[in-house]
């Protein structure tokens, strides 16, 4: 896809060392199969289609494989990213199992964000991510998806994407996956549907 990624943040840019790298061949430590959603995770995803649906929008299936790809990421950004430089949240550390990069303005790496998803799993589409952090530690997990999706409404960049509007307007998503972690709320949309089906759900 030729299209520019829009970075889709709401947040001040970090300055940790994202460097370029090619991932490892070595078998993943994660599983599709295995992923549950978080009864966070899950709201979340229902009120991007309830909010679909209030605009004449058919809901996006949920996605294990970009589940997971948003879950991985929620950690590394939890566990690598830190504020006042230039690489903003779109950006990965360096690993064995993705390459890595520090994403910046221009969207010169915007390839690091489509990959992802075939790097982490069998999902053969391109990926595209809207992220949300919130630093107040004292905000509990399920107040994060009304947070994350009220600032998502305010910023148009995160609003086309959500209900396919403007440079989007083409788009169909057919595959959608969530995470919440530790003040990290993000969404990952793709075109192609999931082979690996939708994530489990806690009862």
């Amino acid at each position: 896809m030729n299209r520019l990624l829009l970075v889709l943040m709401l947040c001040i840019s970090s300055n940790a060392l994202f460097a370029q790298a090619a991932p490892s061949s070595k078998r993943l430590p994660f599983s599709c199969d295995t992923l549950k959603l978080t009864h966070a995770e899950e709201r979340l995803g229902r009120m991007i289609n309830d909010y679909r649906h209030s605009k004449n929008l058919p809901p996006v299936p949920f996605s294990a494989s970009l589940s997971l790809v948003a879950r991985i990421h929620a950690r590394d950004l939890y566990e690598n990213y830190k504020y006042g430089g230039r690489c903003n949240l779109h950006s990965w550390s360096q690993s064995p199992y993705w390459s890595s990069c520090c994403y910046t303005p221009d969207h010169k790496l915007a390839e690091c964000i489509w990959n992802k998803p075939r790097e982490l799993t069998s999902y053969t589409g391109d990926g595209f991510e809207i992220s949300y952090y919130q630093s107040d530690e004292t905000i509990g997990s399920n107040l994060l998806p009304e947070m994350a999706l009220k600032g998502w409404k305010a910023s148009k960049g995160h609003h086309d994407v959500i209900v396919n509007k403007n440079k989007w307007r083409d788009v169909e998503w057919k595959a959608m996956g969530m995470a919440v972690y530790r003040g990290y709320v993000l969404v990952w949309f793709g075109e192609q549907e999931d082979n690996a089906g939708p994530p489990l759900l806690l009862h």
